[in-house]
């Protein structure tokens, strides 16, 4: 297949990338690099089943020949991001959805939305299933995030019903790993880089919400078998081991075999309090699972930034 990734400088998006090549596919990288760089795809240069585009998908996309599916990802995804690009971030969920949902529509291509558990807000059922409504702020300082992927998921579903647009969500949770940005302010990197520095590791409340954390390899497995699958409903991609923030914090000190302690500041407005995916449709329907262990992910990101941070 030929398939265009946007935001595929980033994070999840670089990787999915890799696993999109090792599995003989054509891909064509779209990003504006607002939170996105090329050092995360710079291993990729000159290849001949590869290509990167410098644009921002909020505006109109020309790309000549095919495209067999696309794999809209481009949006912040930090706190520290979205709250920096308000916007960008609205914009891009609207305008970029649009715009990525038409260059489908043109060629005939599928394309897979990456949402986000956000849509749930601050969750009032637990664990969260994909049936749930969610429970969002519109005005807070979140909202811009949570509403613009919010947004997006309707406009998907309007293509795919108004145009017949052959359309896949995905709502990822907590995601972690190598070429996490240092400083985007999400509580893996900013743990990890925190103990490996022999700093105080900072902890929102009193660190009893909870999250779940899946490592990036799985979550691009999930991505890829959502679609292949022909699945057009949203499907939870997450890794539904629970812990709370301060057991992570105290995970992390203990991998990093660091001296750091735990210093605690007030909770942002708008905080989840639990944070677990129901991944009961994602067994059913993808046969997918999370396989990669806490433990040897976090190792594995811990080593990564032993090398990178300065």
């Amino acid at each position: 297949m030929r398939i265009l990734v946007t935001g595929g400088a980033g994070f999840i998006g670089s990787h999915l990338c890799d696993r999109l090549l090792e599995e003989g596919h054509s891909v064509i990288a779209l990003d504006n690099l607002i939170t996105g760089s090329t050092d995360n795809i710079a291993h990729l240069a000159g290849r001949s089943d590869f290509k990167f585009l410098n644009h921002d998908v909020t505006e109109y996309i020309y790309i000549p020949g095919r495209i067999d599916f696309i794999f809209h990802l481009a949006s912040p995804a930090s706190p520290i991001d979205y709250l920096m690009y308000p916007i960008q971030t609205l914009k891009v969920g609207a305008l970029g959805t649009h715009k990525a949902l038409g260059l489908a529509k043109e060629k005939g291509a599928g394309l897979l939305l990456a949402s986000t558990s956000e849509v749930y807000g601050d969750p009032l059922v637990h664990p969260q299933p994909e049936s749930y409504w969610g429970n969002v702020n519109p005005v807070g300082p979140r909202g811009v995030y949570d509403e613009a992927k919010r947004y997006a998921e309707a406009l998907v579903f309007a293509y795919h019903r108004t145009h017949d647009v052959d359309t896949r969500i995905a709502r990822i949770f907590n995601t972690y790993g190598p070429r996490n940005r240092p400083d985007d302010g999400r509580v893996v990197p900013s743990f990890v880089c925190q103990a490996i520095k022999g700093e105080d590791l900072t902890v929102f409340g009193a660190g009893d919400q909870t999250r779940s954390f899946c490592f990036v390899s799985d979550t691009v497995k999930g991505l890829i078998a959502l679609m292949e699958s022909g699945y057009n409903e949203p499907v939870n991609i997450g890794n539904p081991s629970e812990m709370t923030v301060k057991e992570f914090a105290q995970e992390v000190i203990r991998l990093a075999d660091s001296s750091s302690s735990l210093t605690y500041l007030d909770l942002p407005v708008d905080d989840p309090k639990v944070r677990k995916p129901d991944i009961s449709t994602a067994n059913r329907v993808l046969n997918w699972n999370p396989e990669v262990l806490l433990e040897d992910g976090l190792t594995e990101t811990i080593e990564y930034f032993r090398k990178t941070v300065k």
